[in-house]
C-alpha cells in the first residue's frame, strides 16, 4: 500500500490534540461541502428557470422554419409543396408572413409585427394553448388575435365592434409622398382573441389569416415570408432538413428552435456562466480555509514528520502525504456537498419548499451534467490549494535543524 496514502489518510480520520487545528479542519471541510451543495443548488436553479423559459417560447415555436435567404419573402410554388409533401419526416407544414405594421385604435397606436398564418398553424404549434381570453381567427375574415401587451396598450376588447381596429403599412415605391392617405395600405379588422406567451412577444405580435395579410402587404399569391414545419415523432431533424433544403433550394434557410431563439439562448447560457464563475470565485476563497488548515495540520504533527524524515521517508513523500490529504478532504466534502444538494433539489421538486408566487414553485432541473460540473470543479480546486500548501514543507521543517 502507498505509504503517502495511508498516513494521510490516517490524519484525515484523527483528531489534533489542540482544538484549535480540528475546528480549522472542520471550518474547512464545512466550507467544501457548503461551497459545493451550493454550487450545485444554484446551477440546477439556472436550468430549472432555462427549461421553463423556454417552455413558453417552444409552445409557438416549430420544429424547423424555412426563412427567405434574400430579402423579406420568397416565391413558394405548387411543385414545391408537392415536393415538400413527399418528404417522410414532415408531419405538416405552416405558410407564413410576417412584416412590421402600424395597429391604431381611437387615436391609440402601436408599432406591432402581423404574422399572416393558414389553416395548418395550429396543427404545427398549440396556438390555442396560450389563447388567455377569446378565440382564434376565422381564416376567412378580418379577425385578429392580438397579444396580451397589444391589447393592454390600446385597450383592445375581445370582440368589441364599436371600437375600429385599424392595420397600417407603408406602401412599396419611390417618390415623394403628397399625402398620407396614399402612403399606407389599410385594412379594417375585428379583435377575437388574446394570447399570453411572454412579454416580448406580447407585445409585439399580431395573428391574422395569411389572405389578410397578403392582402395588406400587396403579396402575390405564391409569395410567403416562411414555411413552419412540425415533424413526425422519432423522425431524424438533420434529415428531414436536408431533405427540405435539398426541396426548396438556396432560396431558404433553414432553423430550428435553438437559431430562432439564439439571442434568448446566448442570454440565458451567458447568465449560467457568468453564475458559475462567481460561485468558483467564492469556492477559491472557501479553499484558503483548505490551505491554512494543511499548514496547520503540519505545524502540528512537525515533531511525526521529522521522525519519519529520519527513518528515511523522503521530502518529496511527506509532501505526497499532505498533498493527498487536502485532496481527499476537498473530494469526499465535495461529494457528500453534492448529496445534499441533490437532496435539497428533489424536495424542491416534490415538495415546492420555495415559491416565486402562491401559486408558483422556483423552478428547478436536476442536469446529469452538473454532477460532473460540480465535482471537477471541486476537485480541481482542491488539487491546486493542496498542492500550494504540499509545498511548505521543506528540509528545515522536517529535519528539525
Amino acid at each position: 500500500m502507498n505509504v503517502s496514502l495511508y498516513i494521510a489518510k490516517r490524519y484525515l480520520r484523527s483528531k489534533s490534540s489542540n482544538n484549535a487545528i480540528n475546528f480549522i479542519t472542520y471550518i474547512a471541510i464545512a466550507g467544501v461541502i457548503v461551497g459545493a451543495g451550493s454550487l450545485f443548488i444554484v446551477l440546477s436553479g439556472f436550468a430549472g428557470l432555462k427549461d421553463f423559459t423556454l417552455e413558453f417560447t417552444s409552445v409557438v415555436d416549430p420544429d424547423l422554419k424555412a426563412e427567405s435567404a434574400v430579402g423579406k419573402s420568397f416565391m413558394l410554388y405548387p411543385f414545391d409543396i408537392e415536393n415538400l409533401n413527399k418528404i417522410e419526416g414532415i408531419a405538416t407544414f405552416s405558410k407564413t408572413i410576417e412584416e412590421r405594421i402600424i395597429i391604431e385604435s381611437q387615436d391609440k397606436n402601436a408599432l406591432a409585427v402581423i404574422k399572416g398564418v393558414d389553416e395548418n398553424y395550429q396543427n404545427v404549434v398549440s396556438i390555442d394553448s396560450v389563447i388567455d381570453h377569446g378565440d382564434w381567427l376565422d381564416q376567412k375574415s378580418n379577425q385578429i388575435v392580438v397579444g396580451w401587451g397589444i391589447s393592454n396598450d390600446l385597450s383592445l376588447g375581445v370582440l368589441n365592434f364599436t371600437k375600429n381596429i385599424n392595420l397600417y403599412v407603408p406602401k412599396p415605391g419611390t417618390g415623394q409622398i403628397t399625402s398620407s392617405k396614399n402612403a399606407f395600405n389599410t385594412v379594417k379588422v375585428i379583435n377575437v382573441g388574446v394570447f399570453f406567451i411572454n412579454e416580448s412577444l406580447n407585445e409585439t405580435y399580431v395573428f391574422s389569416s395569411i389572405d389578410l395579410a397578403k392582402t395588406l402587404l400587396n403579396y402575390e399569391t405564391n409569395q410567403v415570408s416562411g414555411i413552419e414545419f412540425k415533424l413526425k415523432d422519432g423522425a431524424n431533424v438533420e434529415k428531414a432538413r436536408a431533405e427540405i433544403q435539398a426541396a426548396l433550394g438556396n432560396k431558404v434557410i433553414l432553423k430550428n428552435r435553438a437559431q430562432l431563439n439564439d439571442a434568448l439562448y446566448k442570454m440565458l447560457n451567458t447568465e449560467n456562466l457568468v453564475v458559475y464563475l462567481i460561485f468558483t470565485l467564492v469556492l477559491i476563497i472557501a479553499f484558503f480555509n483548505v490551505i491554512g488548515s494543511l499548514i496547520m495540520m503540519m505545524l502540528d504533527k512537525k515533531q511525526s514528520l521529522s521522525t519519519l524524515f529520519n527513518i528515511g521517508v523522503t521530502q518529496k513523500d511527506i509532501r505526497q502525504i499532505f498533498f493527498l490529504q487536502g485532496s481527499l478532504m476537498s473530494i469526499i466534502g465535495g461529494i457528500i456537498g453534492i448529496i445534499i444538494a441533490f437532496i435539497v433539489t428533489l424536495l424542491q421538486q416534490h415538495f415546492s419548499l420555495l415559491m416565486i408566487t402562491p401559486t408558483l414553485a422556483y423552478p428547478i432541473a436536476i442536469e446529469l451534467e452538473n454532477f460532473f460540473i460540480v465535482f471537477f470543479t471541486i476537485s480541481i480546486l482542491g488539487i491546486i490549494a493542496s498542492k500550494i500548501a504540499s509545498v511548505r514543507i521543506t528540509e528545515s521543517l522536517i529535519s528539525n535543524k
